[in-house]
């Protein structure tokens, strides 16, 4: 099993009504792991028959990685990204955020926070040792289900959480 390995983002923030600078860290997913992700889920989906994109986010919705298979539909590379995106940004996987949008109407308003967020199971927040460090989506096998499969491939690979229903 992989062991994901982590950049950190250092970002400088100016304290409201102070002259100090406050610096803060943010673990996010180095370029290794979301390749190393991205193909544990596209070699996964494509051993069950199944031609799929995958793409990883890192901790601030950046695309790291981005595999399609040569079969793959072309609008799977662009869904995989928005799911992986979306995973990561609502810190849920997209199955379960689309259950609860069709249950709750008042929250249905999610779909449309901004054009990239997509409510389509297939993405998976990426946790290593408890913290969300990025995101994986797929999209193109013949179901939410296969797609979930092949997102925790990835996160396996990688070494990390798989999430807990």
């Amino acid at each position: 099993m992989g062991k994901a390995r982590f950049g950190l983002i250092g970002l400088w923030i100016l304290a409201s009504g102070a002259d100090a600078l406050e610096a803060v860290s943010i673990r996010t997913l180095s370029l290794e792991s979301a390749l190393q992700a991205a193909q544990a889920a596209v070699a996964d989906c494509q051993g069950k028959g199944y031609a799929v994109s995958a793409a990883v986010v890192d901790a601030g919705g950046h695309l790291l990685a981005l595999l399609r298979s040569p079969k793959a539909g072309p609008h799977t590379a662009d869904s995989s990204r928005r799911k992986a995106y979306t995973a990561l940004s609502l810190g849920k996987p997209t199955h379960e955020l689309a259950r609860m949008v069709a249950k709750d109407p008042e929250i249905q308003a999610l779909r449309d926070m901004n054009e990239i967020i997509l409510i389509l199971g297939g993405g998976l927040p990426i946790r290593i040792d408890g913290q969300v460090v990025g995101g994986i989506g797929v999209g193109g096998a013949p179901g939410v289900l296969w797609d979930v499969a092949c997102a925790e491939a990835g996160i396996k690979a990688i070494g990390g959480q798989l999430e807990k229903e």
